[in-house]
């Protein structure tokens, strides 16, 4: 049965409850800085002004959540450690997860620096690749080894290093520029980002029963509990009416934390690699039909409209909070599909997870997701 396999002999689940400081610290952290945040955004004028095409907000709205969720993180991060302190593998633990911080730190503070400076995309990719080296620097590349063996490729270290490279910038920067691209509706982010997690953490969970990975268990439940704390601790002012946004500071830094889960998901068996992108599923289809929509209807690909799922939705008419409601589903659904095929053999996974993308692509086809009027096709320059 597929249910005898999620506890394993390894570690009982009880092994988690030795974490609570980090949930406990990240979510007060959260909520304290994003709080003082706002006051300083407003204070100083650090605000997103309504703009009547993208930006369909009544008032000026405070930016600096992104800054109180990294803020709620690093207290996380900073618990984690200190329940790591006396074990054995603290030392490549410790640089791990002092790794996934100081990217998400740099992703985070170039991020700032756009909702601040209205920086060029360029620069903010540029900054996304200096964040992903960090992963790098730290040993945080996926095993391409144990892909690569069952299916009879030769791979040279030579190869691998070459490939771990790409994968690892290819997936910080696709995964920091979806969730900033998700970052259209109050407490839509946030929470889809929560739902995402909250998966990784249970798929974590799953792996550290069965001692999957010494180093790899601790770090990732770690950096699951500190970001869900760190979101939740900043939910509670962006949901509508917002209060503050996390502004491209929020987004980068989201979006770099879940990538490096992703990266770590990779350290030994590809199944659960493939499970976590798939729990990325509502991220993914959003960027990929906004990517298609644009090609197809020859609009820039780097330019800011209002044609995402969610957009749509809204001007079809759907209330704010509704909509938010149905993409809360919508990524609950992806996340449920991920940890129930995490189960089972990759190759029959693959095919499920190949069919869930195909399925999701036709929907939007025949629901006219893909065509672009009216407000759907507002456009903002970048400079």
């Amino acid at each position: 049965m597929i249910l005898d396999n999620i506890i394993g002999p390894a570690r009982p689940v009880t092994w988690i409850l030795q974490f609570w400081p980090i949930l406990a610290g990240s979510f007060a952290g959260s909520l304290g800085a994003t709080w003082l945040c706002k006051k300083i955004a407003v204070k100083f004028g650090i605000v997103d002004r309504p703009d009547d095409l993208v930006k369909t907000h009544k008032e000026p709205i405070a930016y600096l959540g992104g800054i109180g969720m990294l803020v709620g993180l690093t207290v996380g991060v900073l618990a984690g450690i200190s329940c790591l302190r006396n074990e054995d593998f603290f030392s490549p633990a410790l640089k791990w997860l002092l790794g996934i911080l100081a990217g998400g730190a740099i992703a985070c503070f170039v991020g700032l620096a756009d909702d601040v400076f209205d920086i060029k995309p360029k620069q903010k990719f540029a900054g996304q690749i200096v964040a992903a080296v960090i992963l790098l620097l730290v040993g945080i590349v996926p095993n391409l080894y144990r892909i690569a063996d069952p299916l009879n490729l030769p791979m040279s270290h030579n190869l691998e290093t070459i490939l771990s490279i790409f994968i690892v910038i290819f997936f910080v920067l696709g995964a920091t520029n979806s969730l900033n691209l998700l970052d259209g509706l109050d407490g839509l982010c946030a929470g889809v980002t929560a739902i995402i997690t909250i998966a990784m953490l249970l798929l974590s969970i799953h792996l550290a029963t069965w001692g999957f990975s010494e180093v790899g268990d601790p770090v990732r439940i770690i950096i699951c509990l500190g970001l869900v704390g760190g979101v939740c601790g900043f939910l509670p002012f962006n949901r509508y009416p917002a209060k503050i946004f996390m502004g491209d500071a929020g987004s980068m830094l989201l979006g770099f934390m879940v990538a490096a889960l992703m990266i770590l998901f990779a350290e030994q068996v590809p199944r659960w690699w493939l499970a976590s992108i798939v729990v990325f599923g509502l991220p993914i289809l959003d960027t990929a039909v906004a990517l298609v929509r644009r090609l197809l209807n020859h609009r820039p690909l780097f330019v800011s409209d209002r044609g995402h799922i969610y957009d749509q939705m809204i001007d079809r008419g759907i209330p704010l909070k509704k909509t938010v409601a149905i993409s809360y589903v919508l990524a609950g659904a992806y996340a449920v599909i991920g940890l129930v095929m995490s189960q089972i053999r990759t190759r029959y996974a693959a095919v499920v997870y190949v069919l869930v993308f195909v399925v999701s692509g036709l929907v939007v086809w025949r629901k006219g997701y893909l065509k672009m009027e009216g407000l759907r096709g507002a456009i903002r320059k970048e400079d």
